[in-house]
Parts: structure tokens; C-alpha cells; sequence
């Protein structure tokens, strides 16, 4: 099911803190962005991740080396996933999802400035990268660039690791977002700049979580109509009339895809 994830990019401290308490009923991770972990440091962590024992938290931390070292602090304290440069050297990334898993948690490599993209996602997930950062940073989007080439190439390669999307994602743009095959829909501005950032917050994870349900249903619905079809031949064979077949059928098929809907939205309340 795809998720939220909310973008804490402020450099203060209690702002943060505060907008955190704000926006963490309505969203799945609560993100501490790079500048924000950078000029707060762990304690930032630790407060969010006492405050919030119901969110997963994300640290953005884009280690660029020494991997296993940098990141082993912060999911002691509690981060459920950090992230790792894709630009890094392969043994830093290999260090950094070693020390996800010594934690059971997530490794993210984000792939912002990749030149190869394909031969990055391929060879982390090799070993074992559980989420692949699809990232238009910001100085890219104010030269108009949007993450869904890059989204699309990577959800074709179906390495088995979630795919995470970053990049001027707003309440427009969720659906599409989740449609392309991202597994977590990350929003920062959208939501923080907001007037009401808790509205927003809530409006973009219904998107979100409505696009989980929607996507379930195309993928259940052609199994309820092979239900029909094959109960179609077996009331027929059994010898009722074509109309009486259909009808049964067709009954038949209705209740088999009140009972997909049903388990679609079981799923995602």
C-alpha cells in the first residue's frame, strides 16, 4: 500500500517539532530533510521519535561515505530508514544497507543526480536496498523538472524494492503519482507551505491511500469477471437457458466483485 511522507525541512528546532505534531496524524513518515537533520543533529530524532511512536521516521541523511558509520547512530535512535547517495561508492551503499539490516530497518539510495539510473537501481538492489529514491531536487524543479521519466524507469525494472518519489508532488499530481507505481509519495512544500498545512497533509494522504484502493480494484476486477464467465459456462452446461445462465452468472460476478471492494477497502482504512 502505497504512503505518505511528509518533509520536515526547517532548520528550527521547535518549529519543527511543532509542525511535526501537526501534520503526523495525517501521514504515514515523518521525513527530517537534510537541512534540518544537518543543522539539528540527533537530538531532533530522538524528541520526534518519543513524540511519535505511531509515524515512521525518515532521516535524509545522503551519506556520501563511510556509510555503516554515519548512518548506525541514527537507527539506533530510532530512524526506520535513512538515506544513502546513489552517486556514493558501492561499498559505502553495501555498508549503509548492511547497517539497516544489523537494525531491521531501511535503507534508501536516492538516486538525485544519477547519470545512469538503470545500472544504479539494478546493482543496489542486488544487494538488497529496500527503497530506491526517485529525487528531483529542488534547484531541478525550478529548472522545470518533474521525477516522472525517471519514476516510470524505475518501476519498469521490478527489482522487488519499494520506490520512493520526491519532487514538487502536490495534491494534483498524487494520483498520477501512485498510478506510476510509487510505493511512498513524498511531499514537503504541498504541505508545509499550506495555509492549513494539517488539511493538506490529510487531502494528499487520502489521494494517496484512495489510489492504493483504486489501483487493487483494476488488478481484482478481471478475476470477478473470469468468475462470471466461467459460472456463465457451468450453469449453461448444467442446462439452464442462456438468460437463466446469465442472470445467475451475473449475480454470481456482482457478489464476487462487492467481495473485491470490500477486501480493497478493508486493506486501506
Amino acid at each position: 500500500m502505497a504512503q505518505t511522507q511528509m518533509a520536515l525541512d526547517s532548520q528550527d528546532f521547535d518549529a519543527t517539532v511543532a509542525l511535526a505534531a501537526t501534520v503526523a496524524p495525517h501521514v504515514d513518515i515523518l521525513e527530517i530533510g537534510t537541512p534540518c537533520i544537518k543543522h539539528n543533529g540527533i537530538e531532533l530524532l530522538k524528541t520526534l521519535r518519543e513524540k511519535f511512536p505511531n509515524n515512521k521516521i525518515l532521516v535524509d541523511l545522503k551519506t556520501m561515505d563511510a556509510g555503516f558509520y554515519e548512518a548506525e547512530p541514527f537507527y539506533a535512535a530510532g530512524a526506520d530508514i535513512c538515506t544513502v547517495l546513489g552517486t556514493a561508492d558501492i561499498g559505502t551503499i553495501k555498508g549503509f544497507i548492511d547497517v539497516a539490516n544489523k537494525y531491521n530497518k531501511m535503507a534508501q539510495v536516492d538516486l538525485i543526480n544519477v547519470a545512469d539510473k538503470k545500472a544504479r537501481t539494478l546493482e543496489v538492489a542486488k544487494l538488497g536496498a529496500h527503497i530506491i529514491g526517485v529525487h528531483t531536487g529542488l534547484d531541478q524543479q525550478a529548472a522545470g523538472q518533474t521525477p516522472f521519466t525517471d519514476l516510470a524507469l524505475v518501476t519498469s525494472l521490478n527489482t522487488g524494492a519499494k520506490v520512493s518519489v520526491a519532487g514538487g508532488v502536490k495534491a494534483n499530481t498524487a494520483a498520477q503519482v501512485v498510478a506510476a507505481g510509487a510505493d511512498i509519495v513524498v511531499a514537503g512544500a504541498a504541505i508545509y507551505g499550506a495555509e492549513d498545512p494539517a488539511a493538506s497533509a490529510a487531502e494528499i494522504t487520502g489521494i494517496v491511500h484512495a489510489g492504493n484502493a483504486s489501483s487493487s480494484c483494476k488488478k481484482l476486477l478481471p478475476w470477478a469477471i473470469l468468475v462470471g464467465v466461467v459460472l456463465l459456462g457451468f450453469y449453461a452446461f448444467n442446462g439452464d437457458t442462456v438468460d437463466v445462465a446469465a442472470t445467475d452468472a451475473t449475480a454470481t460476478t456482482e457478489q464476487a466483485v462487492e467481495v473485491v471492494s470490500d477486501v480493497v477497502e478493508a486493506a486501506t482504512e
